[in-house]
């Protein structure tokens, strides 16, 4: 069997401006990054087409397919003749040569040049990197050179960033060697996709409103406890400027030639876990079908995706698509991850809640038409399929096979048939929380509403920030729940649906560029670490060709 790589390497691309004339795009609308990617003029306003958010159930081991299934639909509905866009999540490379792998897809349904996309596309990542790094450099000259605006070193709460899983770097001290190299304190980094740079990159309507936030960034407090910004430190336009060229959405194409805007890669377990607006946008005005997606379980992404991006832009999705599978079903059922493929009905039947947790949630919450998509594996029994659409049909949910990692868009097509029809029912989603409500009543509702948790546990620490954020007069943003991606609570062990727990908050941080408040649970990092045997180490090379191998 050939591996993605492999098979993205047998298709002979399109020349971008191939992609790009599909969306009525002109040359001067688009800057080429060599024959296969392009950067584009973000658009906001014209015709607006229909947006289809994709999302999943809780992930597992085994590996559910969204994006796979995200780009298989968008590939069925250009079949039926649609003119279509997806709008996705750039990868980040800790993950690539860590454990999760990439996010351009799988088998037939993927998008390219997937190489270049999974390592370093245009340029994004290390672009939010060096702007978050920029911030923090002129913090620490500021403290070493006066410190005229009386920042406490113990109360400094920016960190550093790097694209790269590294454990070692989560708490550090920087400064030390003397007086010469700064003022030693106390520091940490996290990824690059849990750097605020990089929500408000995604955040963000235009370069305007770029600078505003970044410039809105609070970087500590002062010995009065007076909060201080990154407008305070004078540097939001330097930062501003490092970010000039990755603010603009990239242009790929599926293996179809479906053109695809994938730009932004916040993760959905530490931050918001959704593409740029200004890419979602862009996708809307030049497309009928907009196809996007929110990371991980629809308990974050999709939760982040309506209670943030939504509540921000006005975006409302007219379908959302819930990938699922039979083996991950099992699996919350209680199979091993070595057996799921084989166990029998009775697993299926107690993993099941998993599934209908979510659809629940979907409609119940947010009021969205749902459509679950099974994405088929070649040990599913027909037997299997027929319970979980029948299970789908009783709550309400449309369902369908999608059969894309084999056939493409072609295995597609019966999914974007369901889709068209669920996006034509129409209505408005709603929100699980107002604006006016306390930050701790927000982060129940969640709790209570989406996870399905009995009460919420709040340390001291989460507490005592709750009092800082409203005593500066942030308590009216939205929130963003930072907790494991593999379990409505936030104990990764407890599979399935479950209800009546409580949900354990260990701090509240502010992001007040971003314009939302990070809720941290259980024991998430916001910095992950590598695995045993990571990725990278079974990644080879040629030197004579440059042909890569083990990049999936």
């Amino acid at each position: 069997m050939k591996t993605d790589i492999e098979i993205a390497n047998s298709v002979k691309l399109k020349p971008i401006a191939e992609i790009a004339a599909k969306l009525g795009l002109s040359d001067d609308d688009f800057e080429q990054y060599g024959k296969y990617k392009a950067k584009v003029t973000p658009r906001n306003g014209g015709k607006q087409g229909k947006l289809v958010l994709v999302t999943a159930i809780n992930p597992t081991a085994l590996g559910e397919g969204k994006t796979t299934t995200s780009i298989g639909l968008a590939d069925g509905l250009s079949k039926l003749g649609k003119k279509v866009c997806l709008a996705l999540r750039e990868p980040s490379l800790g993950p690539v040569f860590g454990v999760k792998g990439g996010a351009t897809g799988g088998g037939m349904a993927q998008i390219a040049p997937m190489e270049d996309i999974n390592l370093h596309f245009t340029g994004d990542l290390h672009a939010i990197t060096c702007a978050n790094n920029l911030i923090s450099a002129v913090l620490d000259n500021h403290i070493y050179q006066g410190n005229k605006l009386g920042i406490n070193p113990t109360k400094v709460i920016w960190k550093r960033c790097m694209d790269m899983n590294d454990r070692a770097l989560r708490y550090t001290v920087c400064g030390l060697g003397g007086s010469a190299n700064g003022v030693p304190r106390q520091d940490g980094f996290n990824i690059t996709a849990a750097s605020e740079v990089m929500a408000i990159l995604c955040l963000a309507k235009d370069l305007g409103d770029l600078k505003k936030r970044l410039a809105g960034i609070v970087v500590a407090y002062g010995y009065d406890d007076r909060p201080i910004t990154c407008g305070d430190l004078g540097c939001a336009d330097a930062a501003a400027i490092v970010l000039k060229d990755a603010i603009k959405p990239n242009l790929v194409q599926t293996l179809e030639g479906t053109p695809a805007l994938v730009h932004g890669g916040p993760f959905a377990n530490i931050a918001h876990g959704c593409n740029s607006i200004i890419a979602t946008k862009t996708a809307l005005s030049l497309a009928d079908y907009v196809i996007t997606e929110a990371g991980f379980g629809a308990d974050l992404g999709a939760q982040k995706f309506f209670d943030i991006k939504c509540r921000l832009t006005g975006l409302s999705p007219q379908a959302v698509v819930l990938v699922a599978t039979v083996r991950a079903l099992k699996y919350n059922g209680g199979a091993s991850k070595e057996d799921a493929a084989k166990a029998g009905m009775d697993t299926l039947e107690r993993g099941i809640c998993n599934l209908l947790g979510h659809i629940d949630n979907l409609r119940g919450v947010y009021g969205a038409n749902v459509v679950v998509a099974i994405n088929k594996f070649i040990t599913d029994t027909d037997e299997e399929i027929a319970y979980i659409a029948n299970v789908c049909k009783q709550a309400g949910a449309e369902c369908e096979i999608c059969e894309c990692w084999a056939k493409g868009g072609e295995g597609s097509v019966a999914l974007a048939e369901k889709v068209l029809a669920a996006v034509a029912k129409g209505g408005k989603t709603r929100l699980s929380y107002t604006d006016e409500m306390d930050i701790i009543e927000k982060i129940q509702a969640v709790a209570t509403r989406v996870y399905g948790a009995k009460e919420v546990e709040f340390s001291p620490k989460a507490m005592s920030s709750v009092a800082q954020i409203k005593k500066i007069g942030k308590a009216n943003l939205p929130i963003c729940i930072a907790k494991t991606q593999y379990s409505f609570s936030d104990d990764a062990k407890k599979l399935g649906r479950p209800v009546g727990f409580t949900l354990h908050v260990q701090d509240v941080e502010l992001r007040g560029g971003a314009g939302f408040i990070v809720v941290v649970c259980g024991n998430i990092m916001l910095m992950p670490g590598l695995s045993k045997v990571p990725n990278a180490v079974n990644m080879t090379i040629d030197e004579n060709t440059g042909e890569i191998k083990g990049l999936f």
